[in-house]
């Protein structure tokens, strides 16, 4: 019973606080993230990922009225807390995200005996917009200072196995980094230096711009070259200072490849039709190596723990979609595994974990999928790649007049079908189990030819043996 009242008297007073924040509820409370068709939350510029925890409920405080967001995937990422619905989940949920600009504090943890016996908690407080929704200055919310109580405390209960005071310590450095703040300055610092090089290059005379004496002749050029070095070294200092600031500017060189490919795949896309094919090559091979340059935020088993794999596999979906397009819709795995720890960089994952993630697609609603031929080789397809398709353009290729006398090999349906031939012969095996070529083995390899007895099932033939 007293329950009860102290419920209605919190929603009574938050009613009166937050009136838009009742008539909008939980749905419209948080902001909405978008993600990818594995799952994997779409992040945004410069955005990389810290930490995640499974099985996290947000219960807003004071505000019991709320339909509660269960158990879902909570991801803090440099610029946002991202909240992921289960894909076991009942209801259909879609995924929001806090924005770690709109937090104004992160409560300590407080142990106690009560705690004990409860899951953990992670509570912190967020700023309400004037509209009633969480306070999200990318979306261009507005929010007076002035209005003081507006704002609400939030907690993060972990019902799952994940590391709760690792998280709170990310949690707190990610949200005292401000990284969403930072903005590009190469061009304003390139333009800053130019402009002071420029001045102390026309501001001759004994004394500098500080007041000091200029110094001449030799021991001038002497002084000049010490500070050079001296220069020279401290920027190395500073660069080597620990693996964490070399990896900052590793982070930085692929933010910047990123944001190369997207302007050129966006130029390229409004190019007429006009351009030569020298052009096209070098553009393609420029793609080529853009698309290749890495991952701003890959997975980790630091950062993502037990649910290392899952993620892990996710990630592999959104990578492959690309290289499977440019492949035909089937890739080999041992050249997808290639690609991706190229991808990487510093963060290599094992064979073994390459094959745990793709076998993992079975369970996700991911557009590819891992299958493997009768001879033990495994490939990457995707979902929608259909074996009559290939099965077809072989039957044209076996039926032309010279392949009827001589056949055809793994080389030249490579050539034909833009693979290598070792994904051709696989091909060319299928197409013979399904009963559409016959090969002939000699020294010189297998040579297939097309079915001429076609309505006859190989199932049914009695081999007789001497």
């Amino acid at each position: 019973m007293l329950q009860n009242l102290e419920q209605k008297k919190s929603f009574l007073i938050s009613r009166k606080k937050y009136p838009k924040l009742i008539a909008a509820g939980m749905s419209n409370f948080f902001s909405k993230a978008e993600v990818t068709s594995s799952g994997r939350p779409v992040l945004l510029r410069n955005e990389v990922e810290c930490h995640l925890l499974s099985a996290v409920d947000l219960e807003p405080e004071d505000h019991c009225h709320f339909s509660l967001l269960k158990s879902g995937l909570l991801i803090l990422t440099t610029h946002r807390l991202i909240w992921l619905p289960s894909s076991s989940a009942s209801t259909p949920t879609s995924a929001s995200a806090i924005p770690l600009a709109a937090i104004s504090h992160i409560f300590s943890s407080k142990k106690s005996l009560k705690s004990v016996f409860h899951s953990p908690r992670i509570r912190f407080q967020v700023l309400i917009s004037s509209d009633g929704r969480v306070f999200d200055p990318g979306l261009g919310s507005s929010f007076s200072s002035g209005s003081g109580s507006r704002s609400v405390v939030i907690t993060a209960v972990i019902r799952g196995k994940g590391d709760c005071n690792e998280f709170l310590v990310k949690f707190w450095d990610s949200w005292r980094a401000r990284a969403w703040e930072t903005t590009e300055t190469l061009s304003s610092d390139s333009g800053s230096a130019s402009g002071s090089g420029a001045a102390t290059g026309i501001g001759g005379g004994l004394y500098s711009t500080d007041g000091s004496v200029r110094m001449v002749g030799v021991a001038g050029i002497l002084r000049k070259e010490q500070e050079m070095w001296e220069s020279t070294d401290k920027s190395l200092q500073d660069a080597f200072q620990d693996l964490n600031a070399l990896m900052s500017k590793a982070k930085e060189m692929v933010m910047l490849a990123e944001k190369m490919r997207q302007k050129f795949l966006s130029g390229t896309s409004s190019q007429t039709s006009g351009t030569n094919d020298e052009d096209m090559g070098s553009k393609e091979e420029m793609q080529d190596w853009l698309l290749s340059v890495g991952i701003i935020s890959p997975v980790t088993k630091e950062s993502a723990g037990a649910l290392y794999h899952q993620q892990l596999s996710r990630q592999l979906a959104d990578f492959v979609r690309i290289p499977l397009e440019r492949a035909g819709g089937m890739i080999n795995l041992i050249d997808a595994y290639c690609l991706f720890n190229r991808a990487r960089g510093t963060e290599l994952i094992s064979p073994d974990d390459m094959l745990q993630a793709c076998s993992l697609w079975e369970k996700f609603d991911v557009p590819v999928m891992l299958r493997k031929f009768d001879s033990g080789v495994m490939v990457i397809q995707n979902k929608s790649h259909s074996d009559e398709e290939v099965f077809a353009r072989i039957k044209s290729l076996v039926t032309k007049p010279e392949a009827l006398r001589t056949g055809i090999s793994p080389t030249d349906a490579a050539m034909t079908l833009g693979i290598a031939p070792a994904m051709a012969k696989e091909h060319l095996l299928t197409a013979e189990s399904k009963g559409l070529l016959c090969r002939d083995i000699s020294p010189d390899g297998f040579r297939f030819y097309i079915n001429l007895f076609p309505e006859i099932d190989p199932c049914n033939i009695i081999k007789q043996t001497s």
